[in-house]
């Protein structure tokens, strides 16, 4: 991997209302420390880092607009240049500016990280991969929820994060660690 010295690093949702008990088990304990690892990076190198902001639709939602966890955690707030984009579907690039954002800016490589997997990460890299961007998934900065399938049958946090990944890996992305990403450079 050759990290682009414009790489994007995008941060998904990293925000009050995921940390709720309410959304049940979770993979990845340590995710948040990588993605801070990556963030520290990019910004240490200057590179662009773009925060996305979930705005709910639903009021039942973590991410509903009228309460506190729809902003984000303190370790993941943005600094001055950083961008903020907010969207109100999973698919960070929907209806968001964020594609002409990047052309406009010259970036073509992006890091996806942050939650959840199977959701806002898998949705946003698919769209970043059919867009022709050079998309990277780090695996270890993304976590996700148990969640039933289609027929029933609960799936851990760890079985639906894996698929996931495996549905992006090859086709829409490439999937590696945070510490590969980091050694890149």
């Amino acid at each position: 991997m050759e990290l682009q010295a414009n790489a994007a690093l995008i941060i998904i949702d990293q925000q009050k209302g995921i940390q709720q008990p309410r959304l049940g088990p979770r993979n990845n304990p340590l995710a948040e420390e990588r993605i801070l690892d990556l963030l520290g990076f990019w910004r240490r190198s200057s590179r662009p880092v773009i925060h996305v902001q979930h705005l709910s639709r639903e009021p039942d939602s973590v991410f509903w607009p009228r309460q506190d966890g729809v902003e984000f955690q303190q370790r993941f707030l943005p600094q001055d240049g950083e961008w903020l984009i907010q969207k109100q579907v999973p698919d960070a690039f929907c209806v968001s500016g964020l594609e002409a954002q990047l052309r406009g800016a010259g970036v073509g490589q992006l890091i996806i990280v942050g939650v959840a997997t199977h959701n806002s990460v898998e949705s946003t890299a698919r769209t970043a991969g059919n867009l022709g961007f050079d998309t990277f998934v780090a695996e270890d900065a993304c976590f996700t929820f148990d969640k039933a399938d289609y027929f029933g049958t609960l799936r851990t946090a760890e079985e639906v994060h894996a698929m996931s990944l495996g549905n992006l890996h090859g086709e829409y992305a490439t999937v590696v660690s945070a510490a590969l990403i980091l050694a890149a450079d």
